[in-house]
C-alpha cells in the first residue's frame, strides 16, 4: 500500500514531480509533504483514475457562492440524487438516494439540476488529456477510467506513477476539477487504490499487499457483489474478503460455480481483465425491483413504461442510441428471463423502447409472477439527428414530441409534461398513498 517518506522506497513528489528518495518526510527539491514512496511505484502500470465528486465539483467551480455549501445534483423531490458533493456525504447523502431522504438528512443543502451538456463536454477533456499518456484509456464511465501506461517510460521520459500525478496537476490547473489516481498492477486492485484516498488522492497497491489490506473488508468492495449477491454471501457466513481468503477454492467453485473461482482470485487481487480501449459504453439500461412479486401484464406494462422513459433519459444525457433492445425479467424464484430485439435503427427514444420491448413481456405475461424488470440497450453508437423514417412516416413527429417533453422536463420537473399512461400511473400511485 502506499506509504509517504519510507526509507529507501522509491519516491516523488506530487507537486514539482522530482523523483528521488527521501528520508526527511519532505521533497528534497520543493520541499512539499506531498510524497508518494512504495516499492513498485515505478514498476506499477495501471492506473484507475476518477474525478472526485464530478458534477458537484463543477457546479462550485462555476459557482463560486456554493463552493464552501452542502450541494446537491439531481431531480426535484420526486426524482434522486445524482450526486452530491463531500460536505453533502459528510450528512449521509449519497448517489442514488431519493430527494426527499437527502433533503431530511441535509436540509440546508444546495439542490442544482444537472446540466448534463457541460458534464459531458469536461469529461471529454479530461478523456483527452489521459489519452496523451496512452493509446490504452478505457472509459468506464463520464468521469471515469483506467490506463495501461506498460512501456510508455522511454515516450515520456518518466515512470506511469509520475505521469500520472502530472495528469493530476493537469486537470486541476486547466479545469480547476480533482481527480484521485489509483496504481496497481491490475484493474481491480487500481480501482480499489483510488477509492482509498478521496478526494485529490493518489495511492499505490501492489499484488503482493492485496491479500492484507482487502482481508478486513467487505466482500462488497469487489467488483460486480451487488446488494443480493452480498446478502447471499452473507447468509452463508461470508462477510468480509477474509472470509472468503479462509475457504478452500474448490468449495467455493462448488457452491457457487464460476462465481466461486472469480470471488477466490479476486480475494487475493488477482484480476486478470486487460484495460480494454473498446471497453466503452457497452450498455444502457434501467431495471427495478418489486416490492411484491407481480402478474398483472397492465400494471407490468406500467412500470415498463416507466423504465423506458429512465433507460432514454439515461442515453440522451450519455449522447448514444443503441440498436438492440435487452427486456430483462426475474422470476419469484429468481429465475433470470432475457430477450432481445435487434433494430434496424439505432434509438435513444422511451417510446420506441416501450414499443418493442412491451411486445416482447406480452410473450411472457402468462400467469408467471415476477420481482424484477429492466430495460437496456447496448450496440451502441453516438446519437444522430432524427431523421425522416419513410417507413413510418409519423415516426419523426413523435420522436420531435417525446424531445420538447424532455426540454419541458428538464426545465419544470418531472411532472411537468406526463403522457395519459403516466398520468393515469401517477393517479394509481397517488390513490395508494
Amino acid at each position: 500500500m502506499l506509504a509517504t517518506s519510507t526509507e529507501n522506497n522509491p519516491s516523488a513528489c506530487r507537486d514539482c514531480l522530482a523523483q528521488s528518495p527521501t528520508t526527511r518526510g519532505k521533497c528534497a527539491a520543493c520541499g512539499s509533504v506531498r510524497l508518494a514512496s512504495h516499492p513498485l511505484l515505478f514498476t506499477l502500470s495501471v492506473g484507475h483514475v476518477d474525478c472526485d465528486a464530478f458534477y458537484a465539483s463543477i457546479e462550485k467551480r462555476d459557482n463560486p457562492e456554493i463552493a464552501g455549501q452542502p450541494v446537491i445534483v439531481g431531480g426535484g423531490k420526486r426524482g434522486v440524487v445524482s450526486t452530491c458533493c463531500y460536505i453533502a456525504r459528510t450528512f449521509g447523502v449519497r448517489s442514488a438516494m431519493p430527494m426527499f431522504k437527502a433533503l431530511k438528512l441535509c436540509p440546508d443543502a444546495v439542490v442544482v439540476k444537472p446540466r448534463m451538456d457541460i458534464y459531458v463536454t469536461e469529461g471529454r477533456k479530461i478523456r483527452e488529456m489521459m489519452q496523451t499518456l496512452t493509446p490504452l484509456v478505457e472509459p468506464v464511465s463520464i468521469d471515469e477510467a483506467y490506463l495501461d501506461l506498460s512501456g510508455t517510460d522511454a515516450l515520456h521520459g518518466a515512470p506511469p506513477a509520475v505521469m500520472l500525478m502530472k495528469l493530476q496537476k493537469d486537470v486541476e490547473r486547466e479545469l480547476g476539477l480533482t481527480i484521485s489516481v489509483g496504481l496497481a498492477s491490475n484493474k481491480f486492485l487500481a480501482k480499489t487504490a483510488s477509492e482509498a484516498d478521496k478526494p485529490r488522492g493518489f495511492f499505490a497497491l501492489s499484488l503482493e499487499e492485496a491479500p492484507a489490506y482487502l482481508a478486513p473488508r467487505s466482500v462488497r468492495i469487489i467488483g460486480g457483489v451487488g446488494a443480493q449477491f452480498a446478502k447471499k454471501l452473507a447468509d452463508d457466513g461470508i462477510n468480509t474478503v477474509a472470509d472468503l481468503q479462509r475457504m478452500d477454492v474448490k468449495a467455493l467453485i462448488k457452491r457457487y460455480g464460476e462465481s466461486g473461482l472469480w470471488l477466490h482470485n479476486c480475494a487475493f487481487g488477482q484480476h486478470d481483465r486487460k484495460v480494454d480501449p473498446n471497453g466503452e459504453r457497452k450498455s444502457v439500461s434501467s431495471e427495478t425491483t418489486f416490492n411484491e412479486d407481480i402478474s398483472d401484464r397492465a400494471v407490468l406494462e406500467d412500470v415498463l413504461w416507466r423504465i423506458c422513459e429512465r433507460t432514454a433519459d439515461r442515453a440522451k444525457d450519455s449522447g448514444v442510441e443503441g440498436r438492440v433492445v435487452t427486456l430483462k425479467l426475474k422470476t419469484a424464484d429468481f429465475r433470470t428471463i432475457t430477450r432481445r430485439v435487434s433494430l434496424g435503427d439505432a434509438t435513444q427514444l422511451a417510446q420506441v423502447l416501450f414499443r418493442v420491448s412491451k411486445t416482447m413481456l406480452a410473450k411472457e405475461t402468462t400467469g408467471a409472477r415476477y420481482r424484477l424488470i429492466g430495460v437496456g440497450i447496448s450496440e451502441l453508437a453516438d446519437a444522430r439527428p432524427d431523421a425522416l423514417d419513410l417507413a413510418d412516416p409519423k415516426a419523426l413527429k413523435r420522436a420531435k414530441a417525446e424531445r420538447a417533453s424532455d426540454k419541458a422536463r428538464e426545465k419544470f420537473g418531472d411532472d411537468a409534461v406526463m403522457t395519459g399512461r403516466g398520468v393515469r400511473i401517477q393517479k394509481a400511485r397517488e390513490r395508494r398513498e
